[in-house]
């Protein structure tokens, strides 16, 4: 395993390397996959993945990436990457219609942060999207991302919550994610679509994430707050390979898929061996709260292994990565965050 990684086009080929799984499943896999909301922080590098999972299985497939695409050089990037684009608003019915019909949909559009003061934009996307999106794509395999977050704060001493644990979301960014999990369950029952809900919870690399957060905390010297005291968090090449191989997985009604690490992170703790990784004296404010957002990702790891990046690995590329003053997109997960509002 490299030591360190050397720049963005470096992280971002390690980011879509397709694990032999993932090779296997876009070798099974029938037909062209559409993922909706690619432009977002994962969607890139898990498009990428299909396309190099697709080629090294021996599949000509068409990997067609939708966001509105508004500045910057991502669209060029996706097709130089073997990725077809089109831009559209997902909102607007006619645009909606006249994307290209797919077997398979990856759903990763949604809007988490800027959703306090944008309720009602909040919950058109998390919540009426998918309904749009369901009937779109009626005949399609769909693979869903939600989020961790709908099962509310869990005590750290029972492991985490279990995809059969009842949810009990606060927060409008967080109720309507659960929102769109009832819709996908709906149109999945009523129009028998295979579909996976994806709770997501905290996928990291380089240039955002809980680690970059905590890292870059302990590097300016600024205090940590311990009011939410633990968290899972998954290194995002392993977090895109779960994703996809959750493809053998749809079933309706929907397949419900924790994707998370294995550790239950102590986020005193890691700022303590960011510490020494970077020679800083991490500052804490506040006491742990008994409670956090912790999922239990066992069943993932039954199904599909445990991530191919440890937590250990991916602080050590953080630390380096922060000490070097890497690329970041500036995007903190707000990890901290007690009221349910971002």
């Amino acid at each position: 395993m490299k030591t360190a990684i050397a720049d963005v086009e470096k992280l971002e080929d390690l980011l879509s390397e397709p694990s032999e799984g993932v090779i296997a499943t876009c070798g099974k896999l029938t037909g062209d996959v559409v993922v909706l909301g690619i432009g977002g922080k994962m969607g890139p590098t898990l498009a990428r993945m299909l396309v190099r999972g697709s080629q090294a299985a021996g599949v000509k497939r068409r990997v067609i990436g939708v966001s509105r695409f508004g500045g910057g050089d991502l669209r060029q990037r996706l097709e130089s990457w073997g990725i077809e684009t089109i831009a559209a608003d997902l909102l607007n019915p006619e645009q909606l219609q006249k994307l290209p019909d797919a077997p398979n949909v990856v759903y990763m559009a949604g809007l988490k942060f800027g959703s306090t003061g944008q309720e009602g934009l909040t919950w058109a996307m998390n919540t009426f999207l998918p309904g749009m999106v369901a009937q779109k794509y009626r005949r399609s395999k769909i693979v869903a991302f939600s989020t961790g977050c709908v099962y509310g704060y869990a005590p750290v001493t029972l492991g985490g919550s279990l995809e059969t644990d009842p949810v009990n979301p606060f927060g409008d960014y967080a109720i309507s994610c659960l929102g769109r999990e009832r819709i996908f369950v709906h149109f999945s029952r009523t129009l028998n679509i295979p579909t996976a809900l994806i709770r997501l919870n905290y996928s990291t690399e380089m240039r955002y994430g809980v680690l970059v957060d905590i890292a870059r905390q302990v590097a300016n010297g600024e205090a940590i707050d311990l009011a939410v005291g633990h968290f899972n968090c998954i290194w995002q090449n392993d977090a895109n390979a779960m994703t996809i191989r959750a493809f053998e997985h749809v079933s309706t009604p929907p397949f419900v898929l924790n994707v998370t690490g294995p550790e239950t992170c102590s986020v005193r703790q890691v700022a303590t061996q960011f510490g020494k990784l970077l020679g800083r004296e991490p500052r804490f404010s506040g006491a742990e709260g008994a409670q956090s957002y912790v999922a239990n990702g066992s069943l993932g790891h039954k199904l599909f292994g445990y991530p191919r990046v440890s937590l250990q690995q991916a602080m050590l590329w953080t630390a380096d990565w922060v000490r070097r003053g890497g690329e970041n997109i500036n995007k903190p997960t707000h990890f901290a965050t007690t009221d349910g509002k971002y």
